[in-house]
Formats: structure tokens, sequence, C-alpha cells
């Protein structure tokens, strides 16, 4: 779908083999892989995570940690058996499994790659949540795992801290889809199938989260859910005064007493540690 792509919502229809697209990339380009280790336990496991990272996104969102990539400011072009060569070798250097990171916007080219070599471990599939449900159909004929953010269910949040005001249109239903993927999990207690819904919590956004917590406790109770507290400024901020503190632990501890009284029960927390640039990649590309 490098010509006229239509892969995320914004379906923007540009010839990606020659321009770059809503996302601001073409061709296919990422920044770095490698074994990640600061994945949730049941993914980074024992030997880490085989993470991918993809750059460009439609979403734009101002807050990004991983800014740089998102913009396509960084990164390599490859080719699509270049791709599957990269699932190998993380295979072959021990990887838990195949962390795809950010991938909507490059379905198409991954799916490629898959045709020429499907690895023998998990395949995670982890999103921003902004989906379309045929793209999410292809992604599943792949996809073992679905990791994706919730991040918003507030139009005007979206509206405010990203390009996309439509987000929540998008990732709610997207989500209650990938919900439907049983967990299963290694006798050693790897996630082997499954769903985890991640929510990040952000400074002057505890009714939000909330009202995330209260969407995630109406799914199918095999989903899991990351409730992170890492948020840490960076990105075009500037203009958004909210944005540049970290979540005090008052808004934290408002979001997990809202996740105890929706009686969750398959919850990762984080502790309010996490929340440090020294959790951020170093980009390779």
């Amino acid at each position: 779908m490098k010509t006229a792509c239509s892969q995320c919502p914004v379906s923007c229809g540009a010839d990606r083999s020659r321009n770059a697209g809503a996302c601001s990339v073409q061709g296919l380009r990422i920044a770095k892989y490698y074994l990640h280790p600061f994945e949730e336990p049941v993914i980074s496991f024992s030997k880490g995570s085989g993470c991918i990272f993809f750059c460009g996104c439609p979403l734009r969102c101002r807050f990004c940690q991983n800014f740089e990539v998102s913009r396509a400011v960084r990164g390599k072009e490859i080719t699509a058996r270049e791709l599957a060569d990269i699932f190998r070798r993380l295979e072959d250097t021990g990887a838990d499994n195949i962390n795809l990171v950010n991938p909507t916007h490059y379905l198409a080219d991954i799916a490629e790659a898959f045709s020429i070599y499907r690895p023998r471990i998990p395949v995670v599939y982890n999103t921003h949540g902004y989906e379309k449900p045929e793209s999410l159909e292809l992604a599943a004929t792949f996809t073992d795992i679905w990791l994706p953010d919730l991040k918003f269910l507030s139009r005007e949040r979206a509206a405010r801290y990203t390009a996309r005001a439509d987000y929540p249109d998008y990732a709610l239903p997207a989500i209650r889809y990938m919900a439907q993927k049983p967990a299963t999990f290694s006798a050693e207690g790897k996630m082997l199938t499954g769903c985890i819904v991640r929510h990040l919590i952000m400074p002057m956004g505890v009714e939000d989260s909330v009202a995330a917590v209260r969407f995630v406790a109406e799914l199918p109770r095999g989903v899991y859910f990351s409730l992170m507290s890492q948020y840490t400024p960076c990105g075009d901020i500037a203009d958004f005064p909210e944005l540049q503190r970290g979540v005090t632990a008052r808004e934290y501890k408002k979001v997990l007493a809202a996740a105890e009284e929706a009686g969750l029960e398959n919850v990762f927390l984080q502790q309010r540690s996490s929340s440090s640039r020294d959790f951020i990649p170093r980009w390779d590309y």
C-alpha cells in the first residue's frame, strides 16, 4: 500500500514510494532493533523483547518520548526482505518475541516480510491504538499478542495533544477487537497470546484516566491492563505548561484507586520513578 496509502485512519492517499504520507515517511524506515528489557514482565520476560522501532506516526503527539523517531528525523530505509532478516536475527539472539513498535503505517511491508520469514516466537503488535478495522484484520494474520495504547477517551484532549481529534472514535472499537484474543502463557509465565491494554497517566488528566480504567473494566476478563506512570516531559510541549511536569503522587493514587474500585485483576503497575529519560532508547540510525 505504498501507493494511495490508506493503512491508518487518516487514509491520506500518498504514494509512499515517492512521497511522505501523513505519517511523515515514505518507504519503510526503522530507527532501532534490539532486545528490550523494559516492557511488561510477561513480554520482556527473560532475555528481552525483540523490539523493532518503526519511524513516523500519523498521530503526531506533542508529548512523544520518541519524538525524533515519530517525526522521522531519525531512521534508516530498509526493504521487506531486510525486515524479514531482522526477524530472524532477533530470534537467533534469543528474543522472547518479535515486538513491532508503531507498525500501523507499514502493514503491507510487514505482511510481506512475514511471508518471507515467520519466526517461531510470538509476534507483538505494539500500537498507538489508532487503527482501521480492515488494517486490524490484516495485522491479525501475523499477530499473537496485541499491545495497544489507550491514549485518550476525550476528543478534546486528543485534539489538544495530537493531530487526530478522532483518536477515540477509532481506538475504542479497535481495542474492543483486540481484546477478544484469549490470553495464554508458557509454563514459565511468558505470554504467548493475548491482549495488554496500556494507558499512560498524564498531568491534569485524571478524569480521562479514570474513564480509561472504566472502559477496560468492561472488556473481557482475560485482558491485561498496564497502568503507566512514566510520563516524562518530552517533545513539542513549549505551549503546554501542564505537560512540563511529571505525574504527581496524588494524580497517580486517584487513578490507582479507580482501578481497585473497578475490580481490575490483571494489572501491571509502574513505579513513579519510571518517569525518566533513562528509559528512552538510544537510537541507532
